[in-house]
């Protein structure tokens, strides 16, 4: 068999691998913010944000967790037309929440009870959503660059997006009592497929999941070990003083 025969051969088990992973990053999310935004009349004693921003930066949020549902489906029903025509609204979304997301991350640090559900001390904490923000731009600037690029292409999209899951595992009950080792490790556990499916349809390593991952892991312990440092804290407020 050909090298091209093959390569059709794997692309429904790639649609489903991709839309997998588009489903447990949803759900985690959903899971994560249900209390604070998506289920919120169903617990009005929970802890929410009391600024607007929070509401427009969630539904900003979810619309990006919904284009990767619509763009991975658009590309296992074979609609890459579609899929391309969606890229320009995605590159202007994630635009939106990157700074929008910043914009959110500073107010909340700045707040007396600072992250909803989140028990670390504001400005230390602010050190996870400023660097998943950047990682987050990091993986999306990669992927647009390599939009030629179908297999780069998909995996830094996917790794961009877990980048949302560590702020939504921090909130999940029970879970993110245990700071940010647990919920560190669990996002690095959504990583695993991504290996498997290489080591599967490749025999090794694509070489954006081999340095996004790294890139990835490598972030947790520095933001842990930037975050509780003088010279972070004296950052953080100072970022969070300009808002006045």
């Amino acid at each position: 068999m050909g090298a091209t025969a093959i390569a059709r051969a794997r692309l429904p088990a790639e649609r489903r691998f991709y839309s997998g992973m588009a489903v447990a990053i949803l759900v985690t999310v959903f899971v994560g913010f249900a209390r604070s935004f998506f289920l919120r009349p169903l617990f009005p004693d929970h802890p929410a944000p009391p600024e607007p921003i929070f509401y427009v930066h969630g539904a900003v949020f979810s619309a990006w967790i919904a284009l990767l549902m619509v763009q991975t489906r658009l590309v296992a029903s074979g609609r890459t037309d579609l899929h391309r025509a969606f890229g320009t609204f995605g590159a202007a979304l994630a635009v939106t929440m990157v700074a929008l997301g910043t914009l959110a991350a500073l107010i909340a640090a700045r707040r007396p009870g600072g992250f909803v559900g989140v028990p670390v001390p504001p400005l230390q904490f602010l050190a996870v959503p400023i660097a998943g923000i950047a990682l987050f731009a990091t993986f999306v600037s990669f992927a647009v660059a390599q939009r030629r690029n179908p297999q780069a292409h998909k995996r830094l999209m996917l790794l961009a997006t877990l980048t949302l899951v560590t702020p939504a595992l921090a909130r999940w009950p029970v879970l993110g009592s245990f700071g940010p080792p647990a919920f560190f490790g669990v996002t690095d556990l959504f990583l695993i497929p991504l290996i498997a499916w290489d080591l599967r349809s490749r025999g090794g390593l694509h070489s954006a999941t081999l340095w996004g991952g790294l890139a990835l892991i490598a972030s947790q312990p520095l933001q842990l070990a930037v975050s509780g440092t003088a010279a972070w804290l004296a950052f953080a407020r100072w970022a969070t003083g300009l808002l006045g």
